[in-house]
C-alpha cells in the first residue's frame, strides 16, 4: 500500500511538472510562403538585314520566404530558364535576415545589391515595364547585381521626409585578365561564390524621400574594392570604384487622369589601369587603356487609371532611353544608344502583356568592329504570383 501511494504521488508530481513545462511553450510564429514570377513571349530581331524570330521558352523564378519569428527570416530565389536548347538554372539570392530594431535589419548570404534601384527592385519581368533591360545591366554590364556577404539596412522618418540606407561588405568582383576570353580583358565579373583574394568590397546606398507623400526618391550608391585579381596574380593590386545616382517619381496626377512613373539611373565604373595581352601572329603584345565605363537610362510610363473605360484604364504607355559607353582602347570598346517604346495591358495588378519596339545603335563592341543597328519587336507575357 505504501509503495502504491508513493507511486501515485510521484506520478502526480511528474504530471504537474510536465503540464507546467508545456504551458510555458509559446505558440509557433513560423510561416512559409511561396512567391515568384514567370514569363514567356515572342521576339523578332533585324540586325543589318539579318532577321531572327523565335518564341521564347518560359522562365520560372520561384521565391521562397520563411518567417521563423517576428525578427528572424529567410528568403531565396531560384531561376529556371530555357536558353537555346538547354535549361539554365541559377540562384539569384539566398539570405537570412534578422531585425535588430525598427531602424536596423542585418542580412547575410547572397543578396541583391542596392547599387541604384534597377537590379534590386525593378528587374523582375512582371515589374520591369519593358521586356528588356536598359543598356549597362545584365551580361557584359557594369552595374553589379548580387554578391555574397553581410549587410545592414534600415530607414528613418525625418519628420516628413524619409531616409533609407544600406551598408554592406561582400566578396567583391573579379577582373577578367583575358586568358579565357581575350576580347573581354579588363571587364569586371560579379557574383562569384568564392573570393580569390583577401580583400573585400565595401558598398552602400542612401535614399532620400523629400516629399511627405513619398512620391519621389533620390539615391546615391557606391561600391569599391582595392583588389579584383587573384591573390597570386599580376592583377591583385587592380582596384575598382563604382558609383550610381538614381531617381524614382510615382504620382497620380488628376489633370492627366492617371499615374506618371519616372525612373532613371546613372552608373559609373572606374577600374585601375593594368596591362593586358593580345595575340597577333603568334606574338603576345601588351596593351593598356583607361578603364572607365558609364551607362544611363531614363524611363517614363503613364497609366490612365482614372479613365471611365475599363479597357483604357488597364493600358500603360512606356518610353525608355538608355546608353552605354565602354573604354576606348579595350577589345570591348563600345558606344551604344537604345530607344524603346511599349504598350502594356494589365490583366491584373501582377500580370501584364507587353508589346514593345526597340532600336539599338552600337558602335564597336567585342562582337563587331563597325556600327550595327538592331531593331526588335517583342511580345511578352509576365506574371507575378
Amino acid at each position: 500500500m505504501k509503495k502504491l501511494l508513493m507511486t501515485l504521488i510521484i506520478l502526480g508530481l511528474g504530471s504537474s511538472a510536465l503540464a507546467q513545462t508545456y504551458n510555458t511553450f509559446e505558440p509557433s510564429k513560423t510561416q512559409f510562403m511561396l512567391r515568384g514570377y514567370g514569363h514567356t513571349g515572342f521576339e523578332y530581331l533585324d540586325t543589318g538585314g539579318e532577321q531572327e524570330s523565335t518564341f521564347l521558352g518560359a522562365t520560372f523564378a520561384p521565391i521562397f520566404l520563411y518567417k521563423h519569428s517576428d525578427k528572424l527570416m529567410f528568403e531565396a530565389e531560384l531561376e529556371f530558364e530555357l536558353e537555346g536548347n538547354e535549361l539554365k538554372t541559377g540562384l539569384e539570392y539566398a539570405d537570412v535576415m534578422y531585425v535588430l530594431n525598427k531602424h536596423m535589419t542585418v542580412r547575410a548570404g547572397k543578396f541583391l545589391l542596392p547599387f541604384g534601384t534597377f537590379m534590386e527592385r525593378l528587374h523582375p519581368a512582371w515589374i520591369n515595364r519593358l521586356p528588356s533591360r536598359p543598356l549597362g545591366f545584365g551580361h557584359d554590364g557594369i552595374a553589379p547585381a548580387s554578391d555574397i556577404g553581410v549587410e545592414l539596412r534600415g530607414a528613418f522618418d525625418l519628420g516628413g521626409p524619409k531616409m533609407n540606407y544600406a551598408v554592406y561588405v561582400t566578396n567583391g568582383p573579379r577582373i577578367k585578365d583575358g586568358s579565357e576570353e581575350p576580347e573581354e580583358a579588363g571587364m569586371l565579373d560579379f557574383g562569384y561564390y568564392e573570393d580569390v583574394n583577401l580583400a573585400k568590397a565595401l558598398g552602400g546606398r542612401i535614399g532620400l524621400l523629400p516629399l511627405s507623400d513619398s512620391s519621389m526618391e533620390w539615391g546615391i550608391s557606391a561600391y569599391t574594392t582595392n583588389s579584383t585579381g587573384a591573390e597570386d596574380s599580376d592583377y591583385k593590386e587592380v582596384g575598382a570604384f563604382l558609383w550610381a545616382l538614381d531617381l524614382s517619381y510615382v504620382k497620380s496626377i488628376t489633370p492627366l487622369q492617371g499615374v506618371v512613373d519616372i525612373k532613371a539611373q546613372y552608373n559609373s565604373s572606374n577600374v585601375d589601369t593594368a596591362t593586358y595581352y593580345e595575340i597577333e601572329d603568334g606574338i603576345s603584345e601588351p596593351y593598356s587603356f583607361d578603364n572607365q565605363s558609364s551607362s544611363f537610362y531614363t524611363q517614363l510610363s503613364y497609366r490612365p487609371i482614372m479613365s471611365g473605360s475599363d479597357f483604357i484604364k488597364q493600358l500603360e504607355f512606356v518610353g525608355r532611353y538608355s546608353d552605354f559607353n565602354a573604354p576606348e582602347g579595350a577589345e570591348w570598346e563600345e558606344k551604344s544608344t537604345q530607344y524603346a517604346f511599349g504598350l502594356n495591358y494589365w490583366l491584373s495588378w501582377r500580370s501584364v502583356v507587353k508589346l514593345s519596339y526597340q532600336t539599338t545603335k552600337m558602335e564597336g563592341g567585342h562582337d563587331s568592329d563597325g556600327t550595327t543597328r538592331t531593331n526588335g519587336l517583342f511580345v511578352h507575357w509576365a506574371i507575378g504570383f
